[in-house]
This record gives structure tokens, C-alpha cells and sequence, in this order.
């Protein structure tokens, strides 16, 4: 994939959620390695969605983030597995110009 994407996305990443540059590798976990979840999510993916042109109607926020404020003790998280959504799946989204279960595992 393109380096001046990857660097683009980075940038985006960092202006966005403030994280330092060297954590947004292609393999970083948005939720896990970033610390992005609830409205903070839903915020970067609705403006990922505008600045790169990224159709995401079909992208379930709820499967990969978790909300905000309700895990404060780890109370509700057992047994809730939510699923993967690295930076390089972002960029394959830009790619292919949509953010999907689709692309997402291809």
C-alpha cells in the first residue's frame, strides 16, 4: 500500500485523537492499541468517512468499539468480544473507496 496514504491516515490519526505518531502503525488496533472508543469513535469514523471520501452506511461502530462510561469496573466487558479494526484496514477502506465486514476481512 501506498506510503503517502499510510502517512496521510497517520496524520489524520494523530491530528484527531492527539496519540503520538510512532503509535499509529499499520497494525494498530484503533480500540486496543489507541485507546479510540464510544463517541470518540463514532467522531473519527464519521470524519475518516469525510476527509477520504469512504462510503461507511454499511460499518457496524458497535462491533468494534466499545461505548463510553459503562466499563468503568470491567463489569460489563466479560464476554463481549468486539472485533478488530486496525489502521491498515482503514486504508484498504480507502482503497476501495468503502468500510465494510467486506473489506475489512479480505
Amino acid at each position: 500500500m501506498s506510503e503517502s496514504l499510510f502517512e496521510d491516515i497517520q496524520a489524520f490519526i494523530v491530528e484527531k485523537i492527539g496519540v503520538d505518531e510512532v503509535e499509529v502503525t499499520q497494525e494498530a488496533l484503533l480500540q486496543n492499541d489507541l485507546g479510540i472508543y464510544g463517541d470518540d469513535a463514532v467522531d473519527l469514523i464519521v470524519a475518516f468517512s469525510k476527509k477520504f471520501k469512504v462510503d461507511i452506511s454499511n460499518f457496524m461502530v458497535a462491533d468494534y468499539f466499545k461505548p463510553e462510561g459503562l466499563d468503568m469496573l470491567g463489569l460489563f466487558s466479560k464476554g463481549t468480544h468486539r472485533k478488530n479494526l486496525t489502521v491498515g484496514h482503514l486504508e484498504k477502506a480507502v482503497l476501495v473507496g468503502r468500510l465494510d465486514e467486506e473489506v475489512i476481512n479480505s
